[in-house]
């Protein structure tokens, strides 16, 4: 009797924090279909302190910063969701929407036709995804295998010998994907600028030589860290130094 009244008040302790998060997440909807965009912030950023992190949250606190043209909390928050749900159209318009109120045009260095067809494959899902795919397949390749000895029928081995090939093809293939995504997720620290306007510099201190400036909004790439300077990369491969405290790094979760 009391193995059953512990099980049940660990099952109760999992539940009521979810039950709190929805309903915190039904409260700022409502808040910001009333057009109070600050409390729904708030609403919204008590789910995320209470260690809840999708891309569902992160897409609307995005929106409610739109909505107060607040542009570099925007930009923020949309990319943090892009993370989680890389292929989400209504993500990639509203940051579209977002990135066209940012005063710095920057264009990307360019890419060979191979990287561009490398991309457009990988980015299909995200890391985990494939890594759940190549699981897939795995289970696929067993149990054609299985099947393959207990088919009688020539023609029946045939097929299913063919599908534990392919599945174990394609299952090598989702775990390559998978292994390369997850290195470059590694290998790359994103960055929104959130100062109104700075002057990258050529060395981490100031009194070294402004290299260009940046606007709110601006993405870039964090490639080290200095005491509170920070050295980053614009899509273009422009490189400077920044005070830290001037942007606000997406992968803080």
């Amino acid at each position: 009797m009391k193995q059953l009244v512990g099980i049940l008040f660990l099952l109760l302790v999992q539940i009521s924090p979810a039950q709190e998060n929805e309903a915190r997440f039904n409260k700022a909807t409502d808040s910001y279909n009333a057009g109070d965009y600050e409390e729904a912030i708030s609403s919204y950023l008590s789910i995320i302190e209470g260690g809840e992190h999708s891309a569902a949250v992160y897409f609307n606190l995005g929106n409610c910063y739109y909505k107060l043209n607040q542009i570099a909390p925007s930009i923020y928050y949309y990319e943090k969701a892009l993370l989680l749900k890389p292929q989400d159209k209504e993500i990639k318009n509203n940051l579209a929407y977002a990135q066209n109120m940012t005063l710095d045009a920057i264009d990307p260095l360019p890419v060979t036709s191979l990287n561009k067809i490398y991309n457009s494959v990988t980015r299909l899902l995200f890391f985990d995804q494939w890594a759940y795919l190549a699981v897939f397949f795995v289970l696929v390749f067993v149990i054609s295998y299985i099947l393959f000895y207990y088919f009688s029928y020539s023609n029946y081995k045939r097929i299913s010998f063919s599908i534990s090939i392919g599945a174990l093809i394609f299952s090598l293939v989702c775990i390559l994907i998978a292994f390369l995504q997850y290195q470059d997720f590694n290998s790359n620290n994103p960055a929104i600028i959130y100062a109104n306007e700075i002057g990258v510099k050529s060395e981490p201190n100031n009194r070294s030589p402004q290299v260009f400036q940046l606007h709110e909004g601006t993405k870039v790439n964090v490639l080290d860290k200095l005491k509170d300077w920070s050295k980053i990369e614009l899509l273009d491969g422009k490189i400077g130094w920044v005070p830290s405290s001037e942007i606000k790094l997406l992968k803080d979760f």
